[in-house]
Parts: C-alpha cells; sequence; structure tokens
C-alpha cells in the first residue's frame, strides 16, 4: 500500500551540545507503526550527508511502500551535523544514538519497531551503537568493517589515511569503532549484507562477525552477493524488502 507521505528537516543535540541533521518522511494518516533510521556511507568530496537520501527519493520510498517513519541521520562532518568527522567513532555513534532517541519520543512511532540501517561507513557505527542501543528491533549492517585495526592493515591508502586523520591508530580508537570485540552485547537481530568481491571492507569481516554475533545467541541472517562494495539495489531490495516487512506488519490505530 503506497500512502502520501511529508518530509521534515530537523536538528537535534548529541552528547555535548553538537546539532545533528535528521530527516524523516512519515504518512499524514494518524496511525502507530515502526520507523527506519538510515546512516549513509562515504560520500567524497560531496558531504551531503542524510540528504543524499532524501535526493535521492528513497526515504518518500520507503516511507510509502512500508508505511512507517523512514528517517536518515547526517554523520558528523556530513551535511549540516556539526564535525568534526570522527571516522565512526563516539561522536558519530552519539549523533546516531541522538536521533534514534528522537524516534522513540514521537507519538506515531511504536518504539518496540525502530530499525537501524547503516550502509559501509554508516555500517560501521551502526554495528557500534547496536552494541550501546539495546531497543532496536533490528539492525541492517551492508557492506561494513567490524575489525577496523584488521581493515586499516590490509587496506588502500586512501581508506588508511581517513582511518588515521580521524579515528587515530590508538588500541582504544580501533576498539571504540569494532563491533566484533563487543558482539555479545548487542541484542537486536540482525541482517548481514556483504559482497563477495568488496575491496574496502573484505567478505571475511562479515563472515567473522557473523561467526562472532552467532557465538553470542544473537539472531543473525548473512547474505552474500556477487558484487563488490557497493551492493546494487536490485540485488539487496530482494532481501531487504521482505525482511522488512516482517517487522513493519503489525500497525495500530491512534485512538
Amino acid at each position: 500500500m503506497f500512502v502520501l507521505v511529508e518530509v521534515s528537516r530537523h536538528i537535534v543535540e548529541r552528547s555535548g551540545g553538537a546539532g545533528v541533521e535528521l530527516f524523516q518522511a512519515k504518512g499524514t494518516t494518524r496511525a502507530i507503526g515502526g520507523a527506519m533510521l538510515i546512516v549513509h556511507g562515504n560520500q567524497g568530496g560531496s558531504l551531503l550527508g542524510a540528504k543524499e537520501v532524501v535526493d535521492s527519493g528513497a526515504l518518500v520510498r520507503i516511507s510509502s511502500r512500508l508505511n512507517i517513519t523512514a528517517a536518515a541521520v547526517s554523520q558528523p562532518g556530513f551535511g549540516a551535523s556539526e564535525g568534526p568527522s570522527d571516522f565512526c567513532g563516539p561522536s558519530t555513534q552519539q549523533a546516531i544514538i541522538a536521533a534514534l532517541s528522537l524516534l522513540q519520543e514521537q507519538p506515531s512511532i511504536d518504539p518496540r519497531r525502530i530499525v537501524l540501517f547503516g550502509n559501509s561507513r554508516g555500517a560501521v557505527a551502526s554495528a557500534m551503537v547496536a552494541t550501546k542501543f539495546p531497543d532496536l528491533r533490528a539492525v541492517i549492517l551492508s557492506s561494513g568493517a567490524y575489525d577496523l585495526r584488521e581493515v586499516y592493515l590490509n587496506s588502500f591508502e586512501g581508506l588508511r589515511r581517513a582511518i588515521r586523520n580521524e579515528a587515530g591508530l590508538s588500541i582504544k580508537a580501533f576498539l571504540a569503532r569494532s563491533a566484533l570485540h563487543h558482539a555479545h552485547k548487542i541484542q537486536s537481530e540482525i541482517l548481514l549484507l556483504h559482497g563477495r568481491h568488496d575491496d574496502r571492507a573484505p567478505v571475511a569481516q562479515a563472515e567473522t562477525f557473523y561467526n562472532a554475533l552467532s557465538a553470542a545467541g544473537v539472531p543473525v541472517t548473512f547474505n552474500v552477493f556477487e558484487c563488490g562494495h557497493r551492493i546494487p539495489r536490485s540485488l539487496s531490495n530482494e532481501v531487504i524488502l521482505p525482511f522488512l516487512e516482517g517487522v513493519f506488519e503489525n500497525t495500530e490505530s491512534i485512538h
């Protein structure tokens, strides 16, 4: 069912008072439903942040298709979110948590049905948020890295430079950005998506994370696609849409 949706923009505060940019699209009907927060990946020199998801039409499509509130947050240093960038570190994680908290507070959103969806760089941060935010219904992680030190040691210089400049190379910095070492803290259902030929975050990253989640008793599904780092929407939608339809199938009317 497709419904009329409206898009709005908000600035919320994360820990320390810095501003976080959030866009959301929601139906005009008065119904209690679920929500999904999208965390973008690296954007090269554009740094559009969440606006990229809005401009592509994805936010409206998701909201209309699933009859949910679809939201997107800009990481620090992207869009209008106050920086500096910290490569998926504490400031980025706090920005995502601030956006999730705003969604939880809205009367039209069922706080038990909030999904977090991170892509690439966004998946690195979202996986860490899942270790700190236990109320999520599910987390979708696409093309992420879950042991950042391993990626740093074996990646190309451009990515190594970004990690070095934004995060630093201390053991503490790597641990704060590597969900593999915190898998036992995750309570939400996880959907992992990865390209078999990913040259930025090797598929072994997702395989190892999947094994750690399974060992910790976390409900997890792992899908590998015959592609590189960027998973074509035509492939990922075949997995993501049925998953989301199952999560959001029940809604309640507001009396």
